[in-house]
């Protein structure tokens, strides 16, 4: 759980809206995912932190605010679910985290060093030895 430290210039408000908006786009990720892969459309707080490793209750605070905000809504058995704008942010954030891991892959190489990986797949070294036999 983050820790709140206040010091003279009252950089603590700081603190606390920025650790508000590092719990928002983290919940809002893992309920978007967690919805994409068919894991839960509406988790508890509980179930969000086993993905998030952190304290439920800590969780249940920003999911207030969250719903405060229209980014979750309030549904049965201490659940919540995403809005409308809450899904166009997760996803928005689940793409621009992930982009690196979620592009098609060419499915010939498996060597980490090849520069498909920087290049795109028409840089493959296997497409090209496999070119030339």
């Amino acid at each position: 759980m983050a820790k709140h430290h206040s010091n003279d210039n009252g950089s603590e408000g700081y603190a606390s809206a920025l650790d508000a908006l590092f719990w928002r786009d983290e919940i809002l990720q893992v309920m978007f995912w967690m919805r994409g892969e068919s894991l839960g459309d509406s988790p508890t707080a509980s179930e969000l932190a086993a993905f998030l490793n952190t304290d439920a209750d800590l969780l249940r605070h920003h999911l207030e605010q969250m719903v405060r905000d229209d980014f979750a809504a309030r549904a049965r058995d201490n659940r919540y679910a995403l809005t409308e704008r809450g899904r166009k942010e997760g996803g928005r954030l689940f793409v621009q985290e992930f982009s690196g891991l979620t592009g098609q892959a060419h499915g010939e190489c498996n060597n980490p060093n090849c520069s498909c990986k920087t290049h795109g797949p028409a840089a493959c070294e296997s497409r090209t030895t496999h070119a030339r036999h």
